[in-house]
């Protein structure tokens, strides 16, 4: 195996300034064990936790990303709570996570996910991008309707650059249910987002990564599926002996 492969840890609203521990594990981690050289190490933690987090893992082994980024492209101004583009980049972010169904049930409608995907693109941040369909929609058989719509109404084909742009597939049933796809079920559907992306969107190798009740244990089964290019990862990402297991799993 040689393509890169991604393991985002999503901590959600978790964590605090000793949580750094668990960071610090995983570090010391994968710098003795160089064996796992195809892989990419993202964390997400809370707004208030990346600077410090930041500061203190200055290592090309390990890159951060942050949850949110406020829709309106301008550097300051009048905007309480708003965290611009430019503010996150000072904070030592290099990644941003749109489109997350928790997001989306609170406060991200089409327009708001296409208008932050465009400020962070001017801003240089790179984007992992979350689509995925519930379960009555599952049931009704439109899950590929449901996610082809996420994509065409949030990403601008005059604008998006793939180079930038990770797409997670998190079917909002399987979050936190522990309840994971079939495999077969995978095949589909990223084998029809893979050939949709490359008619619309004109792009071949689209990074696209699953998210859903992520464990030590489905992850040799996930591993299968050629198209998924590594993992967003939740609750099991909480904690740095279960997060190196995963990616233990996924190698061995």
């Amino acid at each position: 195996m040689n393509k890169t492969i991604y393991f985002i840890a999503n901590w959600k609203m978790n964590g605090n300034h000793n949580s750094i521990k668990e960071i610090e594990r995983v570090f010391i981690f994968f710098k003795k064990n160089v064996i796992y050289k195809f892989k990419k190490i993202i964390f997400c933690p809370p707004i208030n936790l990346l600077s410090s987090f930041r500061a203190k893992i200055k290592s090309r082994l390990i890159d951060f990303g942050t949850q949110d980024i406020s829709k309106i492209n301008i550097n300051n101004g009048p905007y309480t709570g708003q965290l611009s583009g430019k503010m996150l980049k000072d904070t030592g972010a290099n990644y941003v996570i749109i489109g997350h169904s928790e997001k989306r049930l609170i406060d991200e409608d089409f327009k708001t996910i296409k208008d932050k995907i465009n400020v962070a693109l001017k801003n240089k941040l790179k984007i992992i991008f979350c689509i995925g369909e519930n379960l009555s929609q599952k049931n009704k058989g439109l899950s590929l309707k449901v996610l082809k719509k996420q994509i065409l109404s949030s990403l601008d084909k005059n604008k998006i650059n793939f180079n930038n742009l990770i797409i997670a597939y998190e079917p909002i049933w399987s979050i936190g249910t522990g309840v994971v796809p079939s495999n077969n079920y995978l095949y589909k559907i990223y084998g029809n987002l893979k050939k949709f992306l490359k008619e619309k969107y004109n792009v071949n190798s689209p990074v696209m990564l699953y998210g859903g009740s992520v464990t030590t244990y489905n992850v040799v089964t996930l591993r299968e599926i050629s198209l998924i290019s590594g993992f967003l990862i939740g609750g099991a990402s909480l904690k740095s002996a279960s997060f190196i297991k995963i990616i233990k799993n996924y190698f061995k």
